[in-house]
């Protein structure tokens, strides 16, 4: 890739829609302002729960169509975004949904949970050497909340990072790039309780029930949080994201469900903890730019 932005943004997930709750309006902020944002996402989704009833055929148990429907439905929330460069950790299908922790899907052959880490982090390697980002954007350890999908996204960022760095590592496969700065998703606790509180208080019956806070993910004690995103102008990019997952979303105004019909809060600010690089603001101030103190990323 010729004549690179100023600003480049590396975004890694695990399935299509998690790009869209996670990061929706910090994508499409920086898409607006000229930045580089390229997506990485690591399967297809397949093993996701479907909320239409006319498209349940979809699932895995039936038809098992609902990969390449789910890669549709990300290249509709990529327009909605305005984010042009989008791929998939070794080409679409490379890498199959583990299905949740502990089932019979973690282990089959091509499930991602399963990859060779060093193989898996080889694909994005070329990725990162070819757009050399200066900032990635992926989950911690536990990848938010647990998800097998979720962890090994986090390992194979992770490492490919420390790959892409290293000029002995594949010499012909582009020249060595160093991340400046990597953060994980972040959701500080204050926010999703006055979230919670909101959506009680406001609109208790939109969904059957209210999810907790345990199951939003990456929501941490507010001091890790390093990092504020402000999303204003682009709340409705965000959600019309979020809509295009039709088969994995439902939004009722500032609330969304999952397949289990709780009630959650959409985020249009939102949160990371700079894991890994120099911060860019002074200590106990949080950052307001995830390009904060990168040389040569000015606006």
């Amino acid at each position: 890739m010729t004549d690179l932005p100023a600003r480049r943004l590396l975004l890694v997930h695990a399935h299509p829609d998690d790009e869209s709750i996670n990061n929706g309006a910090t994508m499409a902020r920086y898409a607006a302002e000229g930045a580089l944002v390229t997506l990485v996402t690591c399967t297809l989704g397949e093993e996701g729960e479907v909320i239409p009833p006319a498209l349940a055929h979809l699932a895995a148990a039936r038809d098992d169509t609902l990969g390449p429907h789910r890669r549709g439905e990300l290249a509709a929330a990529m327009k909605e975004l305005g984010v042009t460069d989008h791929r998939f950790l070794g080409g679409a299908g490379r890498y199959r949904d583990s299905g949740m922790m502990g089932a019979e899907q973690n282990h089959r052959p091509n499930a991602f949970w399963s990859a060779d880490l060093d193989e898996a982090a080889g694909h994005l390697v070329e990725v990162i050497r070819e757009v050399r980002p200066q900032v990635l954007v992926t989950y911690d350890p536990d990848g938010g909340y647990g998800h097998p999908d979720h962890i090994q996204a986090h390992r194979v960022a992770t490492r490919a990072a420390e790959l892409a760095a290293d000029a002995a590592h594949r010499p012909g496969a582009g020249a060595p790039h160093t991340i400046a700065k990597i953060y994980w998703n972040r959701v500080p606790r204050s926010v999703a309780e006055e979230g919670f509180a909101a959506l009680r208080a406001e609109d208790p019956e939109v969904f059957p029930a209210i999810a907790g806070i345990g199951d939003v993910p990456g929501v941490v004690d507010d001091d890790l949080v390093t990092t504020v995103i402000d999303g204003t102008g682009h709340e409705d990019a965000k959600t019309a994201a979020m809509r295009a997952h039709v088969t994995q979303i439902a939004l009722q105004g500032p609330y969304f469900a999952l397949s289990n019909d709780l009630g959650q809060p959409v985020f249009t600010t939102e949160y990371y903890e700079l894991a890994a690089g120099t911060p860019g603001a002074p200590a106990g101030e949080r950052e307001r730019d995830l390009f904060a103190g990168v040389p040569g990323a000015g606006r």
